[in-house]
């Protein structure tokens, strides 16, 4: 197989906006952590704490592994240029397998988020409910 030197260059910008997706989703959790208080119903904020902890942790996953594939990308670009085909290869290799883990936590971390919103609708369908 031939890998020319345009093919991880592909890569970039596909990358480089998930990582600005992925940064857009830790300052809106950052900005809902920020906002939280105490409404003084223990249950349902450990859920919610334990669900950001979750959170924040899969996306400082999604963000490392994203940061990993551009950058073997980007080694992978050199090595093709310097002719050194086979590292190029692996270089390439390694940056798909980083994308690919990246999108995981990302799928993750979206079903965590839907179930804080779950937990959010219920907590306060529970609060309609007792007016």
């Amino acid at each position: 197989m031939t890998l020319e030197i345009t093919t991880p260059a592909v890569l970039f910008p596909t990358v480089s906006l998930l990582l600005l997706a992925y940064t857009n989703r830790f300052l809106a959790l950052t900005a809902i952590v920020r906002q939280m208080d105490s409404s003084g119903e223990v249950e349902h904020e450990f859920y919610q704490v334990k669900n950001l902890r979750k959170r924040l942790n899969y996306i400082k996953k999604m963000q490392y592994f994203g940061v990993s594939s551009l950058l073997m990308c980007a080694i992978s670009m050199l090595f093709l240029f310097l002719q050194m085909d086979f590292i190029g290869k692996i270089s390439f290799g390694i940056s798909l397998v980083s994308l690919i883990i990246s999108l995981l936590f990302s799928l993750l971390e979206i079903q965590i988020s839907l179930e804080a919103l779950r937990i959010h609708l219920n907590h306060n369908s529970e609060n309609e409910e007792k007016k």
